[in-house]
């Protein structure tokens, strides 16, 4: 190869590696003005929102305005004052009207007060076995610590700490095959 034929290729080189640094500058330069439009558009559209927001809260405020003025001029409104609340139900009362000769009789309520004995409560029953509960597990009597409660030869386990029953189901299951 000759002296000068080096010399092209070496300057082609050169402008083609001048050529593509230039081409990544502008490559880069074009992605930043692009990310500042894009973030002036966000903060458009954010101004836009908080416009609108000021605008729908300035025209509710002008109305209420608007509508307390009609409420005093054209209809004689005002604010209720201390002396227009009730204190209960028997000053309410006072505004009713008499009862119509053919309206129901009124629905009236009465408690039972007596001193007979009272039937005790049945006793609670299994709805699987259909016997009566211990006493023990009915008035909810706490186990001890480690105690494993007996229920017609049904083991119970009692979780330590944690408040919960275990139960095995096959033990449940031969008994309700019975």
């Amino acid at each position: 190869m000759t002296a000068p034929a080096r010399y092209r290729r070496f300057g082609w080189l050169a402008v083609l590696s001048v050529c593509v640094v230039l081409y990544v500058m502008l490559h880069l330069k074009v992605n930043a003005i692009h990310s500042e439009v894009v973030q002036a558009e966000r903060e458009i559209v954010r101004l836009e929102r908080a416009n609108m927001m000021l605008e729908t809260e300035f025209l509710t405020r002008s109305n209420q305005v608007q509508l307390a003025r009609l409420n005093r001029i054209n209809f004689g409104f005002r604010a209720p004052e201390a002396g227009q609340f009730i204190d209960g139900e028997r000053q309410l009362a006072q505004f009713s009207k008499p009862r119509a000769d053919n309206a129901p009789a009124p629905i009236r309520l009465a408690g039972l007060t007596s001193t007979d004995a009272v039937p005790a409560f049945p006793k609670l029953v299994s709805p699987l076995t259909g016997e009566p509960l211990d006493a023990a597990l009915v008035e909810g009597a706490p186990p001890e610590d480690g105690e494993v409660a007996r229920s017609r030869g049904t083991r119970i386990g009692l979780g330590e700490g944690t408040g919960q029953v275990r139960i095995p189901l096959a033990s449940l299951h031969g008994e309700l095959g019975q």
